[in-house]
């Protein structure tokens, strides 16, 4: 038996799971990571907790399964995109925090870039929108504040990475600066068309070339990590940003096909095939992964704030224990009692791009309850989930047939029978809820050869619940409607 062990990255942990060649969980291991917020719209994190706490993660899992390092036949690594890092390549000492996606500190210098009329150049090349989500400008504040930066950065003595190009730094003792196609798309400096750097973009975001990581495929043996962290050499041969790797795990490879992450935020990407479809309706173009000579793209819109509306419930409000009592409480009522929480705690995302937007609860009277705006807190997510589905079949012109999910959320059934309320579509849950990590398996079990084609990938997904739509037309209208004016009163 030979095993992938997949590096899973992500905002609020670190998680390293190992799959046998059935796609089957042999072994898993998490541990929490802090976010730090040293000033509002702020979001930070410790590039050395991020390594050490997935270096821990990846040794545990291989420790509860029984699993030596030279029955490891890949590593497959999916990270939380846009997150930004910036270290010395001669120490890899970072020299700033990472500055995570969700931060909104460049806000000012998207909206400069913007008046000076580069979005149109922007979106056309990168497939993006000028917004503090994306890598680049993140970059360029770190450039800008970080005593002598800028300098060294045109010497070649920095190095930036996402969070994949720092893992893959890190495993490789410093040896290897590389990040693949998926999260090079992700930063507001990849041309989708060439395939590149774009040189352009660069210059305009003051970015030197010298920075950046070499651009590689998602799928094949793109480096080893070294035999001190494991006993022994582990290929890695499978990268993709989170969300790519879970539209692969959720086997949506033919255009058409639908996926939608919960988890912090909510991503929902759309396959496309190998065409990169221009939004109309200001949603993202992006590569879903790159397999051999094989580009494919998705269109994604990205909900900002999802379940850590749920979390602000609990630490911000006191009003749950626990992110698990949330439906309990939502379920005590009948219906939102007009009660709507638009959870713009950081500017809205796709299809509105909001940096300004902040939140708000709407509705509110004297009957209204915790169990109301516990209600409208996992409605909130549905809704937002409503909008970015729209401008999709808008831009592509297909209509969803079914919804995948994935995600901690998935396991809220009252948040995924209204979710498939107000889509009018059936939303499927897979048995295997991992769907991240196991798309990074995936495609490092492909790299390998260990499966040979997208039959045999296929044969390891199945749904383990679908809900039904059963909701009225004219109460889904007129719950979408009470959205939209709670969500104009958001606006910035």
């Amino acid at each position: 038996m030979r095993y992938i062990l997949a590096l899973d990255q992500g905002t609020t942990s670190s998680r390293a799971l190992l799959f046998d060649q059935a796609g089957r969980i042999s072994g898993l291991a998490q541990r929490e990571t802090r976010q730090h917020y040293p000033q509002p719209g702020w979001v930070e994190q410790d590039p050395e907790e991020i390594w050490q706490s997935q270096l821990q993660v990846a040794r545990e899992a291989l420790a509860r399964a029984g699993v030596s390092a030279g029955e490891g036949a890949a590593i497959g690594i999916t990270n939380q995109r846009e997150t930004t890092l910036v270290w010395e390549r001669a120490t890899g000492q970072p020299i700033h925090p990472a500055i995570v996606w969700q931060d909104r500190r460049t806000a000012a210098q998207c909206d400069a870039l913007r008046q000076q009329g580069l979005e149109p150049l922007f979106s056309a090349r990168s497939g993006l929108l000028l917004d503090p989500y994306f890598s680049g400008s993140k970059i360029a504040w770190i450039l800008d504040h970080v005593p002598g930066a800028r300098a060294r950065a045109q010497r070649g003595e920095l190095a930036f990475g996402t969070v994949d190009t720092w893992l893959i730094w890190n495993l490789t003792g410093g040896a290897v600066h590389l990040t693949d196609i998926s999260n090079a798309s992700r930063t507001l400096l990849y041309n989708l068309a060439g395939g590149d750097w774009d040189d352009d973009l660069l210059g305009h975001l003051r970015v030197p070339r010298a920075l950046m990581p070499a651009i590689v495929s998602s799928c094949g043996v793109l480096a080893q990590a070294a035999a001190a962290f494991f006993g022994a050499p582990i290929p890695i041969a499978g990268v993709a940003g989170d969300q790519q790797a879970a539209l692969f795990g959720q086997r949506c490879v033919k255009p058409g096909m639908v996926k939608n992450t919960y988890g912090t935020g909510c991503f929902m990407l759309l396959h496309t095939g190998a065409q990169a479809v221009s939004s109309r309706n200001r949603l993202l173009t992006t590569v879903a992964c790159n397999r051999g000579d094989v580009r494919e793209y998705a269109l994604e819109g990205s909900v900002f704030i999802a379940g850590a509306a749920v979390q602000w419930l609990r630490d911000g409000l006191g009003l749950i224990r626990s992110a698990e009592e949330v439906e309990a409480l939502a379920a005590a009522v009948a219906d939102n009692g007009g009660v709507y929480l638009v959870p713009a705690f950081t500017g809205l995302g796709a299809p509105h791009w909001d940096a300004h937007a902040r939140g708000i609860i709407a509705g509110l009277t004297r009957g209204s309850t915790a169990a109301h705006i516990a209600r409208a807190t996992l409605e909130s997510i549905a809704y937002q989930n409503a909008d970015i589905l729209r401008a999709m079949q808008a831009d592509s012109g297909i209509e969803l047939r079914e919804l995948r999910v994935d995600g901690g959320a998935t396991r809220n059934r009252l948040l995924m029978q209204f979710q498939a309320d107000i889509l009018g579509v059936p939303v499927v849950r897979p048995r295997v809820a991992e769907s991240t990590a196991l798309g990074a398996a995936a495609l490092a079990g492909a790299g390998v050869g260990l499966w040979q084609s997208d039959a045999d990938l296929d044969g390891q997904w199945a749904a383990e619940h679908v809900f039904e739509p059963a909701m009225r037309a004219d109460q889904r209208e007129a719950l979408l409607a009470g959205w939209a004016r709670a969500l104009e009163r958001a606006k910035g």
